[in-house]
């Protein structure tokens, strides 16, 4: 038997402890919720990487760009006279990495190959991440702080340690043709100096219900009109601790429609992400790749509804069906290989451009409605414009997205459309 969805509606509680069910509600008619916005925010790292700054030769500040970002979301708060009752950060905040292996592998043995063979293994910039792009991410998030709830989770980059493991064979399908087998990341020291649990961004908030392993995943209470939701961010390639974990955040809040975040889901196509030469769970057996999450968490928790990702740059839409036979949409939104404006601002710059133009993505709720839907919409805070006021749009990403064979309004279409919630009423009812 459903438990009755009392416990995401009127005089909810803030705290994060298993609400009451015992009364009886409306369920999500009648202008209990009201129109909302969620934003998504999508990888930030090329704006935050140490090298994307004027004062390292870069046409533009990249992390003025990210600031921007941040700010217009505060801006646009409920708190503040707008929709926005939500920000969700997708992960890869920061681009670089601190050191080859964390002590935590280390101590278990999981890098004996890396040991032996060093050529291929990626960069390490220490001083780079600590002294410019953790500070430069805590500035730029330290804006949402008092205007809304908000939530953080770590992607691949905002690991301490990265290294390849040459156990394993080569990638044919790796476009960046650097690493000669399956990339691992270790270590979350530096995502936890700046966003821990204890972090003053969340330590004590009444929104910030639950957490595990210092923060790497969290959980938040959404506010919206009459109605509450409960969002889950998980870490990239999420451990089975970190999914036992989510399982107790759902039981503790029953019946309440739940969005998760973690930075590694959908592709472009609409599929879960798995294969290549980022996949945790060929290295590390307690690691769980996008398949894996959906069969061992999200497809047996049917209050799961929306699943937030970005990682693959551009966007996609999935829809699967959870045990319960109900539809969990997955959504793909990422823009880091997004140029334009810094190759405005200097034609003549040799390399990459890469920051992502301002992009991000905002998902309108309308769930009051017979036909409850989210309008999926995608603004550029530098242009000051929608993806469907640019008539440049499909010139000026597809290529760099890999969609060079959809025409411009197939293209446009991707970052503008609906995603109708069948079912919705009747699946969060008593």
């Amino acid at each position: 038997m459903r438990i009755s969805l009392l416990a995401s509606l009127l005089a909810c509680t803030l705290s994060g402890q298993a609400l009451a069910t015992e009364q009886t509600s409306p369920a999500w008619r009648n202008g209990q919720c009201g129109s909302f916005t969620i934003a998504a925010i999508p990888d930030s790292q090329n704006y935050l990487d140490f090298r994307h700054q004027r004062s390292a030769g870069f046409p533009v500040d990249g992390h003025r760009m990210f600031q921007q970002q941040i700010r217009w979301i505060a801006d646009n708060a409920a708190s503040n006279g707008g929709n926005i009752v939500f920000a969700t950060h997708l992960g890869d905040i920061w681009q670089n990495r601190v050191q080859r292996v964390d002590p935590g592998h280390a101590a278990r043995g999981l890098i004996a190959a890396t040991e032996a063979q060093t050529d291929g293994q990626p960069a390490v910039f220490p001083d780079g991440v600590r002294n410019h792009e953790i500070p430069m991410a805590l500035a730029s998030m330290q804006l949402l702080d008092g205007a809304l709830p908000f939530s953080i989770v770590p992607g691949n980059h905002d690991y301490d340690a990265v290294w390849v493991d040459h156990r394993h064979l080569p990638d044919p399908d790796n476009a960046y043709g650097l690493h000669q087998g399956i990339r691992h990341f270790g270590g979350l020291d530096g995502f936890r100096s700046v966003f821990s649990d204890q972090s003053p961004l969340f330590k004590d908030k009444p929104w910030y219900v639950a957490s595990n392993d210092g923060g790497a995943d969290s959980a938040q209470l959404i506010n919206a009109g009459q109605c509450q939701l409960l969002h889950i961010g998980l870490q990239f390639d999420a451990p089975d601790s970190s999914l036992a974990w989510a399982r107790r955040v759902i039981k503790q809040h029953p019946g309440v429609p739940t969005i998760v975040t973690t930075h590694k889901f959908t592709d472009r196509a609409g599929r879960f992400a798995v294969g290549g030469s980022l996949d945790m769970s060929l290295v590390d057996p307690q690691d769980n790749n996008p398949q894996m999450v959906w069969d061992d968490f999200i497809s047996q928790h049917d209050q799961i509804f929306l699943v937030l990702s970005g990682h693959i740059g551009g966007q996609g839409h999935g829809i699967a069906r959870n045990d319960e036979g109900n539809l969990v949409h997955h959504l793909l939104s990422d823009f880091q290989p997004r140029g334009q404006v810094a190759r405005q601002a200097a034609p003549q710059h040799q390399g990459k451009t890469l920051t992502g133009d301002g992009w991000l993505r905002l998902l309108q709720f309308n769930l009051d409605d017979d036909n409850p839907s989210i309008h999926v919409r995608t603004y550029s805070t530098h242009y000051g414009k929608y993806s469907t006021q640019v008539p440049d749009y499909g010139r000026w990403y597809k290529e760099a997205e890999q969609q060079s064979h959809l025409s411009d309004a197939q293209f446009r279409a991707r970052d503008d459309f609906r995603i109708a919630l069948d079912g919705f009423h009747q699946r969060f009812a008593r």
